[in-house]
This record gives structure tokens, sequence and C-alpha cells, in this order.
């Protein structure tokens, strides 16, 4: 059985037992239950519940492994030739570990 579901404005493909990194939720802590109602998709070995958006009653209840994980650094380097002009960029991404407990449809 697995479900679409939609976490911080991205969609995911989770299943029990499955482990993921999402964008950072606030006010997150370590062990924490964490359930997501707006389920796109939920299929249970074959039969396909599709949403308009989201599936009545699915949700699916994961807990909060880490919840501050950083990212890797991405460098943004920007040049303009012949102007001496350099801005040298960098970021890295929050992200928050969850792991799914449990899907219900």
């Amino acid at each position: 059985m697995y479900a679409i579901v939609e976490i911080n404005g991205q969609q995911f493909k989770v299943e029990e037992g499955k482990k993921l990194f999402v964008h950072h939720i606030q006010n997150a802590e370590e062990g924490q239950t964490v359930e997501f109602d707006k389920v796109l998709l939920v299929d249970n070995e074959g039969a396909v519940k599709v949403g308009a958006p989201a599936v009545e009653g699915a949700k699916v209840v994961c807990e909060v492994v880490n919840p501050l994980v950083k990212g890797d650094k991405v460098i943004v380097f920007k040049m303009k030739r012949r102007k001496d002009e350099r801005k040298r960029n960098g970021h890295r991404t929050h992200f928050t570990q969850i792991a799914v407990k449990q899907v219900i449809a």
C-alpha cells in the first residue's frame, strides 16, 4: 500500500516504514507524531482511489526522526565579463527527516 501525499507544497510517494526528507517543518521536535491530511492518491494492492483534490478520510501518520537536517551547500557564482563584477553566494537548505508510521485510507 502506498499513497501520494502533499507535504509543505511538495508531493511525495509514501509507504509504511519509509523515511523521507521534507522541507523544514516549523516547531517539530524529535519523536513527535505529525499527521498529513492532504492525500492525493491511495493504492491498496491495485485498488486505486484518486482524490478530487484529496481523498476523503485518508491521512498519513509520521514520526519526526530529525527535526533539522542541513542539505548540501550550493554555491551561486555570478560574473559579468570585462566588467570586473563577480558575486559569490551560497546557501544550505534545511530539511526535516520523517519516518512514515501508518497510511490510513
